[in-house]
């Protein structure tokens, strides 16, 4: 079963692979097909730019195609910057930029609660597309701790834990996190379906 992951990100691509314990399936990537342009991410949730994104490359390619659209959402700020995660500071992917404005925008504040939110979308056609969604429950720490990860994880502060997502091995997190949920969701219904079609 052959499936387009709509990104260029050759880690997202082993990030889904890893959790795929045999060889039913075979992902490519956006770099497999470099005439392709991007897609504007303009939807008002997550499930909508995913959507979008999923929807388009299967139109082009004619490959069922995986999508997913990620962000942090923060209770106190309405939902910011929620759909606007990467590029909340204004420029795409600064995260240093963006977790400064986001302990600026919280520092005086005593509700810290956050949640990762991350929906993947599967099209098959037009008319048969699937939404699945994780999310990852914190709060937001004063200041950032722990060297990996990326975007916002140094200043999330995970449930349970004392400790924040930037300090857990990518073992842990995938074990844990927001798109691990989602994407494993996903990996088992896409098993289910081949079964099924297969006998």
């Amino acid at each position: 079963m052959k499936f387009l992951i709509a990104t260029r990100n050759e880690g997202k691509k082993r990030e889904i692979l890893a959790m795929v314990e045999d060889s039913i399936f075979h992902f490519l990537t956006l770099n497999d097909f470099p005439e392709l342009g991007d897609v504007e991410e303009d939807g008002k949730t997550f499930e909508d730019n995913a959507k979008k994104k999923a929807l388009h490359y299967f139109k082009a390619t004619k490959v069922p195609t995986v999508s997913d659209d990620s962000g942090l959402v923060v209770d106190a700020l309405n939902g910011a910057p929620g759909i606007y995660s990467a590029r909340y500071s204004g420029v795409h992917g600064d995260d240093a930029s963006n977790n400064r404005l986001l302990i600026e925008q919280m520092k005086d504040m005593t509700n810290r609660k956050a949640t990762f939110v991350c929906v993947c979308v599967v099209v098959f056609a037009e008319d048969d597309i699937h939404v699945f969604r994780g999310e990852f429950h914190g709060r937001i720490a004063q200041t950032p701790r722990g060297i990996g990860g990326f975007g916002y994880d140094p200043l999330f502060l995970i449930d349970g834990s004392d400790k924040t997502s930037a300090e857990l091995s990518n073992e842990e997190k995938n074990a844990i996190s927001h798109r691990a949920i989602a994407v494993r969701s996903m990996i088992d219904f896409l098993k289910r379906r081949f079964r099924s079609e297969n006998g």
